[in-house]
C-alpha cells in the first residue's frame, strides 16, 4: 500500500477537475439532437483523430500493456497490424456511405438496407458488448488503484463513473471530443515522462542501446512472429487477418467510434482523422510496450517483488505458506546478483553465445520461482476460501510508478490512468445513449420534438452510466484486462461486421436471411469461445472476428439461396 504525498493529490485532483469542468463548460446548452449526438458536425480532423485514439486507449492500455511487455515482450504490437488496413477501407467505403445517408448511428443504415429487426438485433449486440466493456473500463483502474493505494474499490468505481457521467450527460458528443483532446495531451506527456525517468534510473553505464541489447537477450524484443501456429496468440498473421477484421468492425460498426468521426465537418475531415489514427496508433502502442520492456530492464538491476500484486503477497504471507514464499523471494534476490554478473559479461564480451545461454538459463530458473510463488498464492487463497489474482501483469507498471517516480509525477501518472478511463468510458456512454435513443426509443415511439430527443438521450446516457458502474462493481479480474476487453469485442464484432459487409456487397441477400444467420452465428461464436477456453479446440480469440464474419456471410447467402430456390419451385 502506498500513501500519496499532498503534491500528488494536488496534481491528480486539479487535472481531473479541470478536464470535467472544461468539458462541461465548453459544451453547455445543446439545443437539438444534431448538436448533442453529432457535436454540430464541427469537429476538425485532429480532434477526430485524437478522440478516436482516446476512445480506444482506455486505462487498461496504460496499466496492462506495459505488464504484457514485461512478461511477453514486444510481440503484442502485432495485434494492431490490421489497424492501418482497416482505416483505409473505412475511409473508402464506410464514411462516404454514412455521410450520404446522414445517419446518427451506424445501425440506421441496416433498416433501409434490410429491415427493422436486423437493425434492432445489431444495435442490441452492440449495446450488450459495449455495456460490458464500459463497466470494465471503469473497473480496470479502480481495482488496481484500490489494491495498490488502499482506496475503497466500490467508492473508486462510483467516483470514476460519476465524473464521466457529469460531462457526458451535460454536453453529449462535443463534450466527449473536447475533453478527449486534453486527456490525450495529459496521457502523452505522462507516458513520455515515465519513459525518460525509467531510462535515467538504469545503472551508470547502461545506455538505452545497452538496455535494448539486454531486453533482446532476454527475448523481449521479438516483434514479429511469422509462424502459422494457433498456439501463438499474437502473430503477424493473426494481427493482419484477425486484427483487420476486429478493427474494421470496431472502427466501422461500433457506435462508440462511429460517433467520433460522424461529428466531422466533412467527409475529408472524417477521413483525415481516421488516417491520422491509423498512422499514429501502431507507433503509440509500440512505445507503450517499449515502456514495459524498459521496466523489465530496470528490474534486471533492482530488486522486485516475486509477485507485483500486493493483495496476493499479503494473503500468502498471512498463511501457512509464508516461510516457503519468503524462501522463494530470497532465491529470486540471489538470482538477481547472478543475472547482473551475466549481463555485465554480455555487454563486455564479443563471444556472446555462451553468455546468452547462461542468461536464458537464469531467466528460466527465475520464471520457475515465480510460477512456484503463484502456486503458493493459489493454495493460500483456496485454503482461506477467497479469490485473489495470482497473475500480476496489470500491477507491474503501477508498482514501478509508485515506488520510483518523484512526487508530483506520481499524481500525474495516476491522472493519466484515470483520464484514460474517463475518455474511453465517456465515448462508450455517449454511444450507448445515442444508440438506445435513435435505434430503439425514437424508432419505436416516434418522438418528434428536438427537446424530447435530447432529453431522452441524456436520460439514456445517465442510465447506461449507472449500469456501467454496476458492472464495474461486480466484475472479476481476468488474466489480463486488455485481453478481457478484446475478448468481449471479438465474441460480437465478427458477426456485426459480417452483417455490414452483407449490406455493402451482397445486394441479393435480404433481411430475413441476415437476421436468422446472425442469430445462428452468434451462438456458434460463443460456443467456439468456450470450447477454446476448456481446451477442446485451439482457436485464439482474435480469430473469432474472422470466423464470425465469414460464417454469417456464408449462412446468409445460403439461406437466401434456399429461399430463392423455394420460391422458384413454388412458382
Amino acid at each position: 500500500m502506498h500513501l500519496l504525498n499532498w503534491i500528488d493529490w494536488t496534481v491528480l485532483i486539479i487535472t481531473l477537475i479541470a478536464i470535467v469542468t472544461y468539458g462541461t463548460w465548453q459544451t453547455r446548452g445543446s439545443k437539438n439532437v444534431k448538436d448533442y449526438l453529432r457535436g454540430g458536425n464541427n469537429s476538425k480532423w485532429w480532434t477526430i483523430g485524437l478522440s478516436v485514439m482516446a476512445t480506444q486507449a482506455s486505462a487498461i492500455t496504460f496499466l496492462s500493456t506495459p505488464g504484457q511487455a514485461f512478461y511477453d515482450g514486444m510481440g503484442f504490437v502485432q495485434f494492431y497490424f490490421g489497424l492501418p488496413i482497416a482505416m483505409v477501407i473505412i475511409c473508402m467505403v464506410f464514411i462516404p456511405l454514412y455521410h450520404r445517408l446522414n445517419v446518427y448511428t451506424a445501425y440506421e443504415f441496416l433498416e433501409s438496407r434490410f429491415d427493422l429487426k436486423t437493425r434492432t438485433l445489431t444495435a442490441l449486440l452492440f449495446l450488450i458488448q459495449r455495456g460490458l466493456a464500459a463497466g470494465i473500463t471503469i473497473f480496470a483502474p479502480a481495482i488496481i488503484l484500490s489494491v495498490v493505494l488502499g482506496w475503497d474499490l466500490l467508492t473508486l468505481n462510483i467516483i470514476i463513473g460519476l465524473l464521466v457521467i457529469i460531462y457526458t450527460v451535460s454536453g453529449g458528443t462535443r463534450a466527449v471530443n473536447v475533453t478527449q483532446k486534453h486527456q490525450m495531451v495529459v496521457i502523452f506527456i505522462g507516458m513520455l515522462v515515465a519513459f525518460f525517468i525509467i531510462v535515467s534510473k538504469l545503472p551508470e553505464g547502461i545506455t538505452f542501446t545497452n538496455a535494448l541489447k539486454i531486453a533482446g537477450a532476454s527475448g523481449k524484443m521479438e516483434v514479429l512472429d511469422f509462424s502459422f501456429s494457433l498456439n501463438n496468440r499474437y502473430t503477424f498473421w493473426s494481427g493482419i487477418i484477425g486484427g483487420t477484421f476486429l478493427m474494421l468492425s470496431y472502427f466501422g460498426t461500433d457506435q462508440s467510434q462511429v460517433q467520433r468521426y460522424l461529428s466531422g465537418k466533412s467527409v475529408r475531415e472524417m477521413q483525415l482523422g481516421l488516417i491520422f489514427n491509423g498512422l499514429l496508433k501502431v507507433p503509440m502502442q509500440f512505445f507503450i510496450l517499449l515502456v514495459g520492456v524498459m521496466v523489465f530492464v530496470y528490474y534486471q538491476f533492482n530488486q522486485a517483488p516475486i509477485n507485483f500484486n500486493p493483495t496476493a503477497t499479503e494473503l500468502v504471507l498471512n498463511s501457512e505458506h509464508a516461510d516457503a514464499y519468503k524462501a522463494l523471494q530470497n532465491e529470486q534476490d540471489m538470482l538477481l546478483n547472478d543475472k547482473k554478473k551475466v549481463i555485465h559479461t554480455l555487454l563486455n564480451s564479443e563471444n556472446t553465445d555462451q553468455v546468452l545461454l547462461n542468461l536464458e538459463h537464469i531467466n528460466n530458473i527465475n520464471q520457475g520461482v515465480k510460477d512456484e510463488a503463484k502456486q503458493l498464492i493459489e493454495q493460500a487463497a483456496q485454503a482461506q476460501q477467497v479469490k485473489v489474482e495470482s497473475n500480476d501483469k496489470d500491477y507491474v507498471f503501477i508498482h514501478f510508478i509508485l515506488n520510483n517516480l518523484p512526487r508530483g509525477l506520481i499524481g500525474l501518472l495516476l491522472a493519466v490512468i484515470l483520464s484514460a478511463a474517463m475518455s474511453s468510458t465517456s465515448s462508450e456512454l455517449n454511444a450507448l445513449g445515442s444508440t438506445t435513443t435513435i435505434d430503439l426509443y425514437i424508432r419505436n415511439t416516434g418522438a418528434k420534438s428536438e427537446a424530447e430527443k435530447v432529453k431522452a438521450s441524456k436520460w439514456f446516457t445517465l442510465v447506461w452510466g449507472l449500469i456501467a458502474i454496476g458492472v464495474a462493481c461486480i466484475a472479476n479480474l481476468a488474466e489480463n484486462l486488455i485481453q478481457l476487453v478484446n475478448i468481449i469485442g471479438s465474441i460480437f464484432y465478427g458477426n456485426v461486421l459480417g452483417i455490414f459487409l452483407l449490406a455493402f456487397f451482397f445486394k441479393f441477400v435480404r433481411g430475413n436471411a441476415v437476421f436468422i444467420a446472425a442469430l445462428i452465428t452468434q451462438g456458434i461464436v460463443i460456443l467456439l469461445y468456450f470450447l477454446n477456453e476448456y481446451g477442446i479446440i485451439n482457436l485464439p480469440y482474435l480469430w473469432l472476428n474472422f470466423v464470425g464474419c465469414i460464417v454469417v456471410i456464408v449462412l446468409a447467402c445460403l439461406l437466401q439461396s434456399i429461399n430463392h430456390t423455394r420460391k422458384a419451385i413454388s412458382v
